[in-house]
């Protein structure tokens, strides 16, 4: 049976969203579990991947860079025009623009296999793209956020290195050497990661009580719009290369979902509460569109 936790994100974004927005005082004190819990998530991904699936770095390697490169220079670009566009207030667009910068998300991997794409493809370009973060992230904010906004870009680098790289490397390693041993608890990581997202996004709209209020069109729009033009760019664009449908699906969603919860981290601790609205958002505006993409090419007959 196909996993379905990409479907209780969503569900539960929206339900703890709404909770926040009428009780915010019983979530908005839990701030300081951010961190820890998104280092958790990071430390559940590294459980499910092995070597071998960053073997398709060497394999097929401009596939891969085309994939990186959509990433972190085609999406931060577009995360900085639509700010320039919508003339969205300046934490609202460093939150967007980090959110563009961020790599893909572990939600893109689910919807890759429920879409019939290349499974492998899009674990490669996960792990590789997370492991990237650590440089990539902080530098392309700092080329796009407005200069009124400091990017600390060392002690974000730091973060990266505790909340992603070492969580990851350290779930890699004990998927590689015991890896039976673990395989009991396996099936349950995907709704934990996501009952931890959906608590972290819960905080930060509890945080944001009367600014979401306040931008939630906007920020709707701006987000929407975000993860629609990665969507078609990262589909079109592998075919103007002459790839196949499937290679250019798993482009389209692992391009176009990006890892939110990151992004909410992140923008919190760097920027403002406020910063990290839009990679809240993100979390339920992405797997919606997701299960959408899913959906109709798990059906379609090529």
């Amino acid at each position: 049976m196909k996993n379905r936790s990409i479907y209780l994100l969503p569900i539960g974004a929206i339900f703890i969203s709404t909770f926040a927005l009428i009780q915010p005082q019983l979530l908005s004190s839990y701030g300081s579990a951010i961190v820890p819990l998104l280092g958790l998530v990071m430390f559940s991904m590294g459980l499910t991947l092995k070597p071998d699936d960053f073997k398709m770095v060497i394999n097929k390697p401009l596939l891969i860079l085309l994939g990186v490169s959509m990433q972190y220079l085609l999406m931060p670009f577009l995360a900085w025009v639509l700010a320039m566009m919508l003339k969205l207030p300046v934490e609202i667009a460093a939150g967007l623009i980090l959110l563009g910068a961020c790599p893909g998300g572990t939600a893109s991997n689910v919807i890759c296999y429920l879409a019939n794409a290349n499974v492998a493809l899009s674990i490669s370009l996960t792990a590789f793209s997370t492991l990237l973060a650590i440089l990539l992230t902080p530098i392309m904010t700092l080329l796009y956020v407005d200069q009124s906004i400091t990017v600390d870009v060392i002690n974000m680098m730091k973060s990266l290195l505790y909340i992603v790289i070492i969580p990851v490397l350290s779930g890699v390693l004990i998927n590689t050497y015991y890896n039976q041993r673990i395989n009991a608890i396996k099936p349950f990581l995907p709704t934990i990661s996501v009952l931890f997202i959906v608590f972290i996004i819960g905080v930060i709209v509890a945080k944001n009580n009367s600014n979401l209020k306040d931008l939630g069109l906007l920020l709707l729009t701006a987000v929407a719009l975000h993860n629609c033009l990665g969507i078609l760019a990262g589909y079109l664009i592998p075919r103007i290369f002459g790839y196949d449908k499937t290679i250019c699906k798993t482009m389209a969603i692992e391009v176009g979902m990006q890892n939110s919860g990151l992004a909410v981290v992140l923008a919190n601790q760097y920027f403002s509460a406020m910063a990290a609205l839009p990679g809240a958002v993100f979390s339920i505006w992405h797997n919606l569109t997701g299960a959408i993409m899913a959906a109709i090419w798990a059906n379609k007959n090529e």
